[in-house]
C-alpha cells in the first residue's frame, strides 16, 4: 500500500488520531480561538440551585405550607377548588359556584398586603410563596365570568404585590410558571422511596382530574429523564480537547444523548394515553392562559399596587419554559432567533414567528436556572468542534436529528390537543361543560377563523414549525461551508 492511502487503513483509536492531529495542527486562527476560550466555571451546580441527581428539580420535596403567618393565601387556596369555578364554564354545576366564587375573590380583595420579609431566608420558603399566589392569582382571574366586551382585569394588591416581591428574589416572572405546576409542585407518595414518576403526586391543581396530574407528572419525568443528557453536557465542558481518548469520549456522549432524547419523545408521547385532549382543552388549559392570551389584542392585567410603568411578565405557564429543553438547544447550538447563515433559508412562516419566544419563556424560569443557561452559552460550542473533527459529524447530527423528531412529536400533540380541539363540532356535544360558550363563540367568529394562539399570545402551529425548522437546520450536513 503506498504511503499516501497509508493513513486511511488505520483502524479506531488510530483513525481518530488521524483526524484529530490533521486538522487541529492545521488550525486557523478561529481554531486557535475555539481551543483557547475562557470557559465559565459550571461544575457547582449547587450555585445554580440545580442538583446530579434530580437536575432542575428540587432534591428535596418542595414545601407543603408557608409559615403561619401566610394562612390566608394557604386557605384560600385550599378552598379554590371547592368554592371557584371557570369563569367561561356555561355548566349547571359551574353556574352553581358562581356566588361562592364572588365571594372567594371578594375575600382576597378585602385581604391585607402581607409583608414577604420573613420568607427571604429560605429558597424553599420563595418557592412554595409564588407557587400559591400564582395558583391564586389565576383562580381569580379565570374565575370571573367574561364581560360582553373585553377589559382588562385587576389582580388585587393583596395577591399582585407579595407575588411580585418573592418574584424579584427568585428571579422569575410574577405569573404562573412551569416551575409552579412542575418543578414546585410534587410530594413523594411514599417518603421512604427515591422520587420517580410512579412516586410523585401534585400538589395544587385547577381541574383536580387524573388528567391534570397526569400532564403534570408527564412534564416532571421528562425532566427527570432529562437528568442524564445534563450530565453528558456536563462532561463535555470538562473536556480538555487535547487527546484522543476525550474526543471519543466526546463521541460516545453524543451517542448517549441521542438515545435519552428518544425516550424524551417516548416519555412526551405518552401523555396521549393519560391525558385526554377533550379535558386539557376545555378544563385545564383555559386556567394556564396569561394576560397576553389573545395576543396584541388582549386587554390585559392590572397588578393593584404595582407600579404601573414596570413591565410585567405575564404570559403564563409553556413547555418551553422546561430548562432542560432549553439546554439541549444551547448545547446542540439550535438557533431559534436566525441570526446564523444555514441551509435551508428560513421560510416567510417561520420569519413570521415570535423568533424571540425561546429567549422571553427564559424569564419565566428561576433565576439561578437562567444563570446556569448563560453561562451553559458561554462554553465552546460541540457544533463549532464536531464541523472541524469529522469523526464527530455523525454522532452529532444525530442527537440534533432525535431533537428534531422531539420537536415532531410535539408538533402532533399540540395540533391533537390545542388546534383540532379549538375547531371540533365536539365541542358543542351535550355535556360538555364549555359547550354552550363554544356555540356562542361560533355563533360570532362564523365567518373568522382566528389562528389558534398559546403561550404569550403566539399563533401556535407558527412557533411550533419555527422551532422545529430551526432545530433540522442544525444539522452539519448541508451546511459545512
Amino acid at each position: 500500500m503506498s504511503s499516501s492511502f497509508a493513513s486511511f487503513a488505520l483502524p479506531g483509536a488510530s483513525l481518530l488520531s488521524y483526524y484529530f492531529s490533521y486538522y487541529f495542527s492545521r488550525a486557523s486562527k478561529l481554531d486557535d480561538d475555539f481551543l483557547d476560550r475562557p470557559l465559565v466555571d459550571i461544575s457547582r451546580l449547587s450555585d445554580f440551585d440545580m442538583n446530579i441527581s434530580t437536575g432542575f428539580m428540587p432534591l428535596l420535596s418542595p414545601l407543603d405550607r408557608l409559615p403561619h403567618h401566610y394562612d390566608l393565601w394557604e386557605t384560600a387556596l385550599s378552598l379554590a377548588n371547592t368554592q371557584v369555578s371557570l369563569g367561561e364554564d356555561q355548566s349547571p354545576e359551574a353556574h352553581s359556584r358562581r356566588e361562592s366564587s364572588s365571594l372567594w375573590r371578594q375575600r382576597l380583595q378585602n385581604a391585607p398586603t402581607l409583608d414577604v420579609d420573613p420568607l427571604l431566608r429560605d429558597v424553599r420558603y420563595l418557592q412554595r410563596a409564588h407557587h400559591v399566589l400564582a395558583f391564586l392569582v389565576h383562580f381569580y382571574v379565570h374565575s370571573i365570568p367574561p364581560p360582553p366586551v373585553p377589559e382588562r382585569i385587576v389582580v388585587p394588591a393583596s395577591l399582585a404585590v407579595p407575588l411580585v416581591a418573592v418574584s424579584d428574589a427568585l428571579g422569575i416572572a410574577p405569573i404562573l410558571t412551569f416551575a409552579d405546576t412542575v418543578l414546585w409542585n410534587w410530594e413523594l407518595k411514599d417518603p421512604s422511596q427515591a422520587i420517580s414518576p410512579e412516586n410523585m403526586r401534585c400538589k395544587t391543581m385547577f381541574s383536580n382530574t387524573p388528567d391534570e396530574e397526569n400532564f403534570y407528572v408527564c412534564c416532571a419525568n421528562i425532566e427527570l429523564r432529562g437528568v442524564e443528557a445534563l450530565g453528558i453536557i456536563m462532561d463535555y465542558t470538562r473536556s480538555s480537547l487535547d487527546d484522543t481518548e476525550s474526543i471519543s469520549h466526546i463521541n460516545n456522549g453524543l451517542d448517549r444523548l441521542t438515545g435519552v432524547v428518544e425516550e424524551l419523545t417516548t416519555i412526551l408521547q405518552s401523555v396521549r394515553s393519560t391525558c385526554e385532549p377533550h379535558v386539557f382543552y376545555f378544563q385545564i388549559r383555559p386556567w394556564f392562559r396569561g394576560s397576553d392570551a389573545e395576543g396584541v389584542d388582549s386587554p390585559g392585567w392590572i397588578y393593584e399596587g404595582v407600579d404601573p410603568n414596570r413591565h410585567l411578565e405575564l404570559s403564563g405557564p409553556s413547555a418551553g419554559q422546561s430548562s432542560i429543553m432549553h439546554a439541549l438547544d444551547i448545547f446542540l447550538d439550535v438557533d431559534h432567533n436566525l441570526t446564523k447563515p444555514r441551509v435551508p433559508a428560513p421560510s416567510e412562516q417561520n420569519r413570521r414567528a415570535d423568533q424571540s419566544f425561546m429567549i422571553r419563556m427564559r424569564n419565566y424560569m428561576p433565576g439561578k436556572h437562567q444563570d446556569f443557561l448563560r453561562c451553559l452559552s458561554a462554553q465552546r460550542p460541540i457544533r463549532e468542534l464536531a464541523k472541524r473533527i469529522p469523526e464527530l459529524r455523525e454522532s452529532y447530527d444525530g442527537a440534533v436529528l432525535a431533537l428534531k423528531r422531539f420537536r415532531d412529536q410535539h408538533m402532533r400533540i399540540a395540533c391533537l390537543y390545542i388546534v383540532t380541539m379549538s375547531r371540533t363540532a365536539a365541542a358543542r356535544a351535550a355535556g360538555c361543560p364549555m359547550g354552550a360558550a363554544m356555540q356562542k363563540l361560533q355563533r360570532e367568529n362564523e365567518s373568522v377563523r382566528q389562528p389558534v394562539r398559546g403561550t404569550g399570545g403566539n399563533e401556535l402551529s407558527c412557533l411550533l414549525k419555527a422551532s422545529r425548522d430551526a432545530t433540522k437546520r442544525t444539522l452539519i450536513a448541508g451546511n459545512i461551508n
